[in-house]
């Protein structure tokens, strides 16, 4: 795909930001999101992912070629908040990490097929999505797991019809948000359970988005890729 348009959504930092970079030096044109970068657009509000996808769109001259969902939470629930709080932000963690990655989805599968041409889906799920997370992050797990789930779904119900999607699930990524739960958990402890001996680099994550974005071949769609230094193998 040469010079693909591309919105990209969590651009402002972390992996997102590396991502961006990557996208930029392959020659995309892209759109970001976030609060430092692109379009901004609260994901907690149930209108905002349909308000960036028609911004993307007329910014990139009513052409979207490629979907990469980043964007996500990370609050802990622990099981002793009080009840209304916990499914507070049990709703939250969808609505951010899961609804809005769909909603985008779906206007994205609709766009390519109202055009009558394909187009590429890259979502960023987690490891969390095989293999659980901690108990305050049930709501975190599961919502990595039903994008995982969706991915899979999209690339086989539109495959026929040259839209791939393609899945992504990094472990811990060095990231501010991961520096601040490493120390928080006991730094040693946690790497002693990642035989590579250190948390994945976000420009390594950006690699594979870039390269399912751009150039993984029509039968990889529906792949599920791990950067997790064989923290968890499957």
């Amino acid at each position: 795909m040469a010079s693909p348009n591309i919105l990209l959504t969590g651009s402002s930092r972390g992996i997102g930001a590396a991502i961006l970079k990557s996208l930029n030096e392959a020659g995309a044109r892209v759109i970001g999101h976030g609060t430092h970068s692109g379009i901004p657009a609260d994901f907690t509000d149930p209108a905002a992912p349909q308000l960036l996808w028609d911004k993307a769109l007329a910014a990139l001259d009513g052409r979207i070629d490629v979907l990469i969902n980043n964007a996500g939470i990370f609050d802990a629930a622990p099981l002793d908040l009080d009840h209304e709080d916990w499914v507070a932000a049990w709703e939250k963690t969808m609505r951010v990490n899961l609804t809005a990655s769909a909603e985008l989805c779906r206007l994205a599968v609709r766009h390519w097929q109202s055009e009558g041409r394909g187009g590429r889906i890259v979502n960023i799920a987690s490891r969390a999505a095989h293999r659980g997370d901690s108990p305050a992050h049930w709501h975190y797990a599961a919502s990595k797991a039903g994008m995982v789930a969706m991915t899979k779904t999209i690339a086989r119900a539109y495959a026929a019809q040259g839209i791939l999607a393609f899945t992504i699930c990094p472990g811990f990524t060095m990231t501010g948000m991961a520096e601040d739960y490493l120390s928080s958990r006991g730094g040693d402890k946690l790497l002693a359970d990642i035989p590579l001996g250190r948390v994945a680099d976000p420009e390594e994550v950006a690699t594979m988005a870039t390269f399912c974005a751009i150039e993984a071949p029509p039968s990889m769609t529906g792949a599920v890729l791990d950067v997790n230094g064989a923290s968890y193998v499957r």
